[in-house]
């Protein structure tokens, strides 16, 4: 398995090799934060990117959001860009070696971004982040790319697959409001996790 590292990705970021990058929150994502009541959610953004989305959460009122990312490249430069907006906190780690518990974990494609061979690794580590009923939501590529570097798409078949046994599915389907260039290419997903704790 080729090793998608730290490097590999400090060298996008410092090239500007970052075609993914849509320069805005994306619609799927903006209109479900439109309709989210409460601001105090503790939130993270993993493989968090250029973080379009934290700034749009951060217009929008709320005050606890976690940008993680591995590249130190963009960690750095987002580290500038926010260093006015204490509602948001950046951390440079491996996403699976994060510790912290949260309401709400906003999915952009970064599981689209690990290789396949993680995505059993992924669905641990979301469970142990999330509080109990603690929810998973965004976006997932639905095609295959057919090529051995990111992203890595999938079906909603196989999406299903690994989440169905510890969450419930609220919505695991094609998006029906992508951008224009990403148009019947993506799955939208709102899955929460249900787990008590005593």
């Amino acid at each position: 398995m080729k090793k998608f590292d730290a490097i590999f990705w400090d060298e996008r970021y410092r090239n500007n090799l970052t075609q993914w990058d849509a320069r805005t929150i994306t619609t799927p994502l903006q209109h479900y934060i439109d309709q989210l009541e409460d601001q105090h959610l503790k939130i993270l953004i993993p493989g968090c990117g250029n973080a379009h989305e934290a700034e749009y959460l951060v217009s929008k009122g709320f005050r606890d959001i976690t940008l993680l990312d591995y590249s130190l490249v963009l960690v750095e430069k987002l580290k500038e860009k926010f260093k006015n907006t204490p509602e948001i906190c950046i951390v440079n780690e491996d996403f699976f070696d994060h510790e912290a518990r949260y309401d709400l974990i906003l999915e952009q494609t970064f599981f689209c971004s690990l290789h396949p061979t993680q995505r059993n690794h992924y669905v641990e580590k979301i469970k142990q982040l999330l509080k109990p009923n603690g929810k998973l939501v965004g976006v997932l590529f639905g095609i295959d790319f057919g090529k051995d570097h990111p992203p890595f798409g999938g079906t909603i078949e196989e999406y299903r697959r690994y989440f169905e046994n510890d969450f419930e599915i609220i919505k695991l389907e094609e998006c029906h409001n992508s951008i224009k260039p990403r148009k019947d290419t993506e799955i939208f997903i709102n899955l929460q996790y249900n787990t008590y704790e005593s």
